[in-house]
């Protein structure tokens, strides 16, 4: 089955519905050089070292994660966000339930 994502100028509900539960991800708007996801993570999930294919802002909209990226750990609570540029690694660890809302501007040739 393929994957829906939202139309333009379709509202969208970046909090979804439910408790944070088991690590999720969905994509809520995918195109050629954008993508822009929710990630749900309970307590204590452990994200390892990654990078994302292209500039990344992370907004942290539920909880608090512990966000490690250029030699320093920064931790996210709800309204704060920050940004990364193409391919940098990270990592991450969620302290409470966390929430984050996720862009990345794809970087595609």
């Amino acid at each position: 089955m393929a994957l829906t994502h939202s139309a333009p100028g379709e509202l969208i509900d970046v909090f979804g519905s439910g408790p944070i539960g088991p690590e999720r991800s969905h994509t809520l708007v995918r195109t050629e050089h954008l993508q822009v996801f929710r990630y749900a993570l309970p307590a204590g999930k452990v994200v390892d070292t990654h990078a994302a294919a292209g500039l990344m802002v992370v907004q942290c909209l539920v909880g608090s994660v512990d966000f490690a990226a250029r030699g320093e750990v920064r931790r996210l609570t709800p309204g704060t966000m920050l940004y990364l540029p193409n391919r940098d690694p990270h990592a991450l660890t969620a302290v409470t339930d966390a929430l984050l809302l996720i862009t990345i501007v794809l970087d595609r040739v």
